[in-house]
């Protein structure tokens, strides 16, 4: 029998013991990162070759009567056809007139942090109707998993204030509910991997005493933006870039700098996908903590043709918030964006499913989750909002418990941040379901017309 050194032992035990707190504490269920009934799976030595296609095979598992090339899409919700003025927009951009830029904002919680979901609906809807550029992005990463795909960050020298955790607490973040304040020498690097991109926009606050900020395409300079005004209010300073651009830097000269974001736009039609998720939010950012003039201003600035609000799973977890407080901040949010965009739709986007391990060691559905989707439902109806009920489309009750078990996994530990081939499944549910409301509006388009020229 082999013995093993006492350190090492007592460090293999600690380590266990580690593994196993989320187990026994219930404030640390959230952070379970060791599924005890997986071990013997490590042991399983049969050849378990990867799928092929992991996505359409899942989707054939969830809803095994159908063809997974002929399901049929899981519909958005929308009897008052809210949603036609952005599938007009969709035609005339499929048009490929040029200067024709269907742009959508995105506002959600941590997989949208990491851009999940989000790139997947944004590569499909760019393949069909044009790439017009990556859209709006933070200019560091208020988190490490913080990413957008095509585009790498790198800062430092700033203090970052997410909206749900910042200490200045003036409700100015910009659209991305994210601000960065920096000192001289304060930089930031974005990367792109795509080189097509002509031009971008730094948004920051205008502010009495503001700094001058440098913009470099790499290495050149684009020009000096200075921050200094009056009274504070959004700023946008925009410039063209060369072709083939690698690397755009911008760094604080003097003074204090506060920034926003920035924007990357292309010379061609097409939509901009733009991902804008805060870490552990949930519907009151949006309805509370963004100070509402100033996110009328980044609203009215960018001009969205839709504006999909996607909250609950972090509020899930509360089930008197759910109950009495969710729908209240849900209309509060659509009042905001109506009062700011009277033209543009909005699409309430329900949570996905989120899971819980029970005592028998079964994963089942969060209890408040299907009344969550419920509220959003009614909220959006009442306030005369389309809605897609992501909960359903991907499975419904159990949905995080299958995809759990799912060769190769589409969750992870806990249950509720989805894998990539898994955030690849809830992103073409999402395109299918706006391509298939396209499609019927075309067909209305249509109707219209032949009974016009039957009369």
């Amino acid at each position: 029998m082999i013995r093993l050194p006492s350190k090492t032992t007592l460090t293999i035990v600690a380590f266990g013991a580690i593994l196993g707190l989320a187990d026994v504490v219930p404030a640390l269920r959230d952070y379970k990162v060791m599924d005890w009934r997986t071990i013997p799976g490590v042991l399983d030595f049969v050849d378990r070759r990867p799928s092929v296609d992991p996505e359409l095979e899942e989707r054939q598992r969830l809803r095994p009567e159908t063809n997974p090339y002929k399901q049929i899409r899981y519909p958005i919700l929308d009897p008052k056809h809210t949603l036609d003025s952005f599938y007009q927009a969709l035609l005339q951009t499929e048009g490929k007139k040029q200067g024709e830029v269907v742009r959508i904002l995105h506002y959600g919680d941590s997989p949208t942090t990491a851009d999940l979901i989000t790139s997947d609906t944004r590569v499909l809807l760019q393949k069909q109707f044009g790439d017009a550029g990556h859209g709006f992005c933070l200019v560091a990463k208020p988190w490490a998993w913080y990413a957008h795909r095509g585009v790498d960050l790198d800062g430092s020298g700033w203090e970052i204030d997410p909206a749900n955790q910042s200490t200045v607490r003036d409700g100015l973040y910009g659209l991305g509910g994210v601000s960065f304040r920096g000192g001289a020498g304060a930089t930031a690097r974005i990367r792109l991997r795509d080189r097509g991109h002509r031009s971008i926009e730094v948004a920051y606050l205008r502010q009495p005493g503001g700094g001058q900020l440098r913009a470099e395409a790499d290495g050149k300079e684009l020009g000096v933006v200075n921050t200094d005004g009056a009274v504070r209010g959004s700023g946008f300073a925009r410039f063209r870039i060369p072709e083939q651009t690698r690397v755009i830097t911008l760094q604080v000269m003097n003074a204090t700098v506060r920034l926003f974001g920035v924007l990357l736009s292309k010379d061609v039609p097409g939509v901009m996908y733009y991902s804008l998720g805060v870490n552990g939010a949930y519907v009151s950012v949006l309805a509370r903590l963004m100070n509402e003039g100033h996110w009328r201003e980044q609203l009215r600035h960018y001009r969205p043709h839709l504006v999909i609000v996607n909250y609950g799973t972090n509020e899930s977890a509360y089930p008197k918030f759910v109950d009495y407080v969710s729908e209240k901040e849900t209309l509060e949010v659509v009042r905001r964006i109506r009062k700011a965009l009277p033209d543009t739709a909005v699409l309430v986007m329900s949570p996905m499913d989120r899971g819980q391990r029970m005592t028998d060691g079964e994963i089942s559905t969060v209890p408040a989750i299907p009344r969550l989707v419920a509220i959003q439902e009614r909220a959006a109806r009442e306030s005369g909002c389309a809605f897609f009920n992501t909960f359903e489309a991907m499975g419904g009750m159990g949905t995080m418990g299958r995809w759990y078990e799912a060769e190769p996994r589409l969750v992870g530990a806990d249950f509720i941040h989805p894998m990539p081939a898994g955030a690849k499944i809830v992103g073409g549910l999402l395109y299918q379901a706006l391509i298939d409301g396209y499609n019927k509006y075309k067909l209305r388009l249509l109707r219209k017309r032949t009974m016009v020229a039957s009369n």
